[in-house]
């Protein structure tokens, strides 16, 4: 393969796991981040983020040399092949995604362009979440940024699918690449870019192989952008649908986790999404969610199985509050342990995180609120500082009068619930909000189970 000379913008989630994975995969990348002290932690190997994988990954590439860290975007422009948008976007108070962000850097491209003298047109890769239409206007930035001169470029739309725990293997073992472009060399670039994916020829240690080919859609931009999004509402959809079966089973005694059982084993359906409890949080489903509506009223369009997806999932935080004032009567001065904090296991992130707004919601009701998670306690305490965390799950059980299972960690999975029965105070209520604890086994420990739609 050849070695391509490529640019991350932004140090990010999506930016550092595609940054080091493409230079595992050989090519030589340059990250580039405005935050001087974040690239210089980069540069000695110290990943702010937790992410299985990715601090070897990061690490192995620097001692190759294969990757750097750096504030000066216009030397990045000057020497690239392939250069990578990959800062946030953050929803507005309307939903839509924030694109200043993504504009600033599409304008200090347009104005770094000239530098590259008869170089190759750059390839410009939207690699951030954005809205449709967002292609041509990164164009329009860097055309505005250039300021009249002549520049050569391509953008192009290469849509992420990384999920948080699993980055790593999402980007080097994906279930597809999309690419949106009108230009065949655009597409070339980024085929070859990616060959080694897309053929599966990097040295791996799994055997078998997880993936023999990886399938690469080239589409116009617009839909490159769509299917981002289409993506994520569907299997935010999906969550919210077996919730909403979940509420019927709890109405007429089945059990939503043989019901999902059933139903996930029809290859029309699937058996991944399909996990009821508290519903979906995180960066990517509400953000995105939210950003679909919002075309959809720029459009004048009324979303309704959108807007029915958010509102099941906000109803399912507020079933845990009533589970747990169905049992214990009032919450003022009960002390309420949840069980995990980050939006889903193996990872630090608390965007978005449903245990920050059960949490909130408790402490406003009068309920002393504590919290475990096992590598999240920081940005727990930083963002809820009302609530009391600590390291050790069984020091948040102890005198508990209720628990809640909040994010489905293997340290909240595997607890003894004899041990938990003897810390917790009565009734020993246990809220199962991700259905990941057997309520036989629960219970016959004295401790009271509530899931959610388990009859």
């Amino acid at each position: 393969m050849r070695r391509l000379e490529v640019g991350i913008v932004g140090t990010g989630y999506v930016g550092l796991v595609t940054g080091a994975c493409l230079a595992h995969l050989g090519h030589s990348v340059v990250c580039v981040d405005i935050d001087r002290e974040k690239v210089e932690s980069l540069s000695r190997g110290e990943v702010p983020i937790y992410e299985p994988g990715l601090e070897e990954v990061v690490g192995g590439a620097l001692r190759q040399e294969r990757i750097s860290f750096t504030t000066d975007l216009p030397a990045t422009v000057e020497r690239v092949d392939v250069l990578f948008i990959a800062v946030s976007t953050p929803p507005g108070e309307d939903g839509a995604a924030d694109l200043s962000n993504v504009a600033s850097v599409a304008r200090e491209i347009g104005a770094s362009l000239a530098r590259r003298g008869e170089k190759s047109p750059l390839v410009v890769v939207n690699k951030s979440t954005v809205p449709v239409g967002s292609g041509d206007y990164v164009s329009m930035l860097i055309e505005e940024g250039a300021e009249g001169r002549d520049v050569s470029y391509y953008v192009v739309s290469n849509p992420e699918f990384l999920r948080e725990g699993s980055a790593v293997y999402d980007t080097l073992f994906p279930d597809r690449i999309v690419i949106g472009t009108d230009s065949r060399e655009a597409s070339e670039a980024m085929r070859e870019l990616y060959a080694p994916i897309i053929e599966q020829s990097f040295p791996t240690s799994y055997d078998p192989r997880p993936k023999a080919a990886v399938p690469f859609i080239v589409t116009d931009l617009a839909s490159a952008e769509m299917i981002k999004y289409a993506a994520n509402a569907f299997l935010a959809t999906k969550i919210s649908f077996i919730n909403e079966v979940a509420a019927i089973c709890d109405l007429v005694g089945a059990d939503v986790t043989n019901v999902a059982h059933g139903i996930g084993l029809d290859s029309r359906i699937g058996s991944r999404f399909l996990s009821a409890g508290i519903g979906w949080g995180g960066s990517c489903f509400p953000k995105d969610v939210s950003a679909l509506r919002s075309i959809a009223r720029e459009y004048d369009y009324e979303s309704t199985i959108l807007d029915a997806v958010v509102a099941v999932n906000d109803r399912q935080l507020k079933q845990v509050v009533s589970k747990l004032q169905r049992e214990l009567h009032t919450l003022k001065g009960k002390r309420v342990a949840l069980l995990g904090l980050t939006f889903k296991p193996n990872t630090d992130d608390m965007r978005e995180a449903p245990s920050l707004k059960i949490a909130r919601t408790l402490d406003s009701l009068g309920a002393r609120v504590v919290g475990y998670d096992p590598v999240a306690t920081g940005p727990a305490s930083e963002a809820v500082p009302q609530m009391k965390v600590v390291t050790d799950p069984y020091a948040a059980l102890s005198g508990a009068h209720a628990a809640v299972v909040v994010t489905e960690w293997d340290e909240v999975r595997n607890l003894d619930p004899k041990q938990v029965a003897g810390l917790m105070a009565a009734p020993k209520l246990v809220v199962d909000g991700r259905n990941v604890l057997d309520p036989a086994s629960v219970e016959e420990r004295g401790l009271l189970y509530r899931g959610f739609g388990r009859g």
